[in-house]
C-alpha cells in the first residue's frame, strides 16, 4: 500500500486546455478550407500544384478577377491565438530524449516525436511520457505492439 501511494499516477488527456475563444479560433482556422493552387497548373501536367505567385502582366489571377483561384494574402493567415497550433488544439514540441520532456505542461502541450530517434529512445520517451500524462503524437508501431 505504501508504494502505491508514493507512485503519483497522472490522467492522460486527451484535450487541451483552451478559452473559449481560443476553441472558437481554432474551429474557424479549420474551416477555412482554401487552397491555392499554381496558375495554369490544372491545363498542364508539367505544372505542377505546388503555389507560384502569379507574374504575368495580363494575368487574370494575379489581378484576381472573379472565376479564377484565390491568391495567397495575408488576409488568410490563422489568428495569432491559435497560430501553430496542432489541429486538435495542443501545442506542439518536437522531442529527441527523455529529458526535453521536463517542464513541459500536460494541459496544454502534446509531444512528436522526432523521426531521428530509435527504437530503443522512443519506448524510454513513450514509457516517461505516459507517466508525465503527456499526449504523443505519434507514438508508433511500439505503443500498438504494447497495447495489445
Amino acid at each position: 500500500m505504501g508504494e502505491e501511494a508514493q507512485q503519483v499516477k497522472r490522467p492522460s488527456i486527451s484535450k487541451p486546455k483552451l478559452s473559449d475563444r481560443e476553441r472558437h479560433l481554432l474551429r474557424l482556422r479549420m474551416e477555412r478550407d482554401v487552397e491555392f493552387v499554381r496558375q495554369e497548373s490544372w491545363r498542364y501536367v508539367r505544372v505542377k500544384d505546388r503555389w507560384r505567385k502569379p507574374r504575368g502582366v495580363s494575368s487574370k489571377m494575379r489581378r484576381r478577377m472573379s472565376g479564377w483561384p484565390r491568391v495567397v494574402s495575408v488576409g488568410y493567415g490563422a489568428p495569432r491565438a491559435v497560430r501553430g497550433l496542432h489541429p486538435s488544439g495542443f501545442r506542439e514540441v518536437l522531442v529527441y530524449n527523455e529529458k526535453s520532456l521536463e517542464g513541459l505542461n500536460p494541459e496544454r502541450d502534446a509531444i512528436r516525436i522526432a523521426h531521428t530517434v530509435g527504437m530503443r529512445r522512443r519506448r524510454v520517451i513513450l514509457d516517461k511520457a505516459k507517466q508525465l500524462g503527456l499526449k504523443v503524437l505519434n507514438p508508433g508501431i511500439i505503443a500498438e505492439v504494447e497495447a495489445r
